[in-house]
């Protein structure tokens, strides 16, 4: 076995005792974190097969073929757990986000592991760059399923149309930090930039009025 392997089952051997010692809600969260750092060993297999095939090197694979793996594979185990368990709405989004941790996690420990620990702010810029980004990404596709999940056309067009945008953007980001010099940085830093402009955006949204005490629903 590789390192990367090494890697993962020392990762994964605490979270597969933590899913037996949790329950619901906790051992939900546990279970995409794993998922999401199993999408992420899964999608380094698939890609350098694809790369391989089409004789691409490390940096063109970076940019064609990862971003479209990454993406859909951060993307099975919701579509598993929508179709299988059929949550409500608001499960979907925080599933969707702790996949896209878990694998940003693996991915972060695989380069320390690869290229070593001795440039901590390097490292610090990267682990806070590549982890926005792949939360960024999972939060578009979530937010598009948490609103378009009560209607079938909706799901299906909608869900590809945010995927390539998320697609688009791991690409983009990819793009920027295998540059030297301020691309590199504003890369990393873009996916900060985005995070904090939707947490701005998300609570200057106007709260939904509750109803008064005196109304009543009307008879069907």
């Amino acid at each position: 076995m590789t390192y990367i392997e090494n890697v993962y089952i020392c990762l994964a051997a605490p979270l597969l005792v933590a899913i037996i010692a949790t329950k619901n809600r906790d051992r939900r969260m546990v279970v995409f974190l794993l998922s999401g750092m199993t999408a992420c060993i899964l999608s380094s297999y698939i890609s350098t097969f694809l790369a391989l095939v089409n004789g691409l090197d490390k940096l063109m694979a970076s940019l064609t073929i990862s971003p479209i793996v990454e993406e859909f594979m951060k993307l099975i185990p919701v579509l598993f757990f929508i179709l299988v368990f059929e949550p409500a709405p608001e499960q979907v989004p925080g599933c969707v986000v702790i996949t896209a941790v878990g694998f940003a996690t693996f991915e972060n420990v695989c380069y320390m592991a690869q290229n070593g620990t001795t440039q901590l702010l390097r490292l610090l810029i990267r682990g806070f760059g590549t982890g926005a980004m792949h939360v960024v990404c999972a939060s578009l596709v979530a937010l598009g399923m948490l609103h378009l999940l009560d209607k079938l056309w909706l799901r299906v067009a909608g869900t590809f149309g945010l995927m390539a945008v998320a697609i688009t953007y791991h690409g983009i980001y990819n793009m920027l930090v295998s540059q030297e010099g301020i691309a590199a940085y504003t890369g990393y830093a873009a996916p900060m930039l985005t995070a904090a402009l939707y947490f701005i955006l998300a609570h200057k949204r106007p709260a939904k009025k509750p109803d008064s005490p005196g109304t009543k629903a009307s008879p069907a």
